[in-house]
């Protein structure tokens, strides 16, 4: 999810209908279809797992802090997901300043996530 905007802003450079557009449309395709999508599959499955052995952190302040930035992190997938169906139908959505941004939410999505996970501030 960290590299999926960085083709987004590749993408946007790219000339409409030439060769680097098609590139960008197949290794986008690629990255959330055979590596972003099992893997949010697998942080889901895992999740829930983790939870049925331990249903105590539902009522960890730590927990649901976490579990918010998951929930914003798939909501980011989503959109993400989105953003490469209108990248392939050769649609340009947004801007190459807000790729540029949206590069960074996931990496600091996860920073609040891997804090709660360890230091666990409020437990």
């Amino acid at each position: 999810m960290m590299y999926l905007p960085r083709l987004f802003v590749n993408h946007h450079q790219a000339e409409k209908g030439g060769q680097a557009e098609r590139f960008f449309v197949a290794m986008e395709y690629r990255l959330l279809k055979f590596i972003i999508n099992p893997s949010m599959i697998a942080t889901w499955g895992l999740g829930v797992l983790l939870l049925v052995a331990n249903p105590v952190w539902m009522s960890q302040a730590w927990f649901l802090v976490k579990f918010v930035a998951v929930l914003g992190i798939s909501g980011i997938h989503g959109f993400y997901a989105a953003a490469t169906k209108k990248f392939a139908a050769g649609e340009r959505p947004r801007t190459e300043k807000f790729w540029r941004i949206m590069n960074e939410v996931p990496f600091l999505a996860l920073i609040v996530i891997v804090i709660m996970v360890i230091v666990k501030p409020f437990g």
